[in-house]
């Protein structure tokens, strides 16, 4: 690995700084926030504003906000970006710590369809591929992507008195025990589902944002019934939630909301 270069390294440091607070920022906000010497962070700022990674705030003498080069970077970013290509990366990492099938899965009207996942290595484990589709109020995976959407929506997708067809007895059938199981799965922030797509695997989930902060897909963990338990239950929501956090952060979004 070759040597970090420390211009380049307070360069960056600087425009890192932007992210926090009002977005704006000046010469001595930054000495102070860095420990840099004066001079060094005003010919760091004068390098950044003359390649337009910064620019000066109008109105607001000696203040500086972000410039437009730094929103053509990451929008090319965005450009290159394929969710399934990284969820798989994720997936793997995340499978890797736990040796259990880790999934992720986008929504499309009713149904989840699995776009990357990774086996578990054990001899007992739940059979599947990416590319399947399943009934969404059936999995977690489901059930976590339904309760990001506006209730309204639901409703619509799931209207009253339509029976929700049962991949297992455990199966939710009736749209509004789908509405209670979406409330808690908002105040939880997970997805937990017991045997309601195989009769020999439960699941958690957990939600990916994109960069707007939209729930866009969820990772999960399945687990055979063989190896799960309300002790495991939290140690594996804890993995599926780091999990997701990893692959949203790279899909460009920010915090933990």
């Amino acid at each position: 690995m070759g040597r970090l270069v420390p211009a380049v390294t307070r360069a960056l440091d600087i425009l890192e700084l932007f992210l926090d607070g009002d977005g704006t920022l000046s010469a001595p906000d930054i000495v102070r926030r860095l420990q840099l010497p004066r001079t060094t962070v005003h010919e760091l700022i004068t390098t950044l504003a003359a390649r337009k990674y910064v620019v000066p705030v109008a109105g607001q003498p000696g203040r500086y906000r972000l410039g437009v080069r730094p929103y053509q970077l990451g929008a090319r970013y965005a450009e290159q970006l394929d969710l399934a290509a990284e969820g798989q990366q994720v997936a793997r990492s995340v499978a890797e710590t736990c040796d259990e099938t880790v999934h992720v899965a986008i929504l499309e009207d009713t149904d989840v369809i699995y776009i990357a996942k990774v086996d578990s290595t054990h001899a007992v484990r739940m059979v599947s591929a990416a590319g399947r589709r399943l009934p969404a109020h059936c999995t977690s995976v489901g059930k976590m992507l339904l309760a990001s959407l506006p209730g309204p929506e639901v409703a619509a997708r799931f209207p009253d008195g339509t029976a929700l067809a049962a991949m297992t007895p455990n199966s939710i059938t009736d749209p509004a025990v789908l509405r209670e199981a979406l409330a808690a799965v908002r105040e939880r922030g997970t997805a937990v589902e017991s045997r309601e797509s195989n009769p020999d695997v439960s699941c958690v989930a957990a939600p990916v944002r994109d960069r707007t902060g939209q729930v866009v897909a969820a990772l999960s963990i399945s687990v055979p019934m063989i190896r799960w338990s309300e002790e495991r239950l939290g140690e594996l929501e804890e993995l599926a939630v780091k999990g997701a956090a990893e692959l949203s952060e790279r899909l460009g979004h920010r915090g933990t909301a």
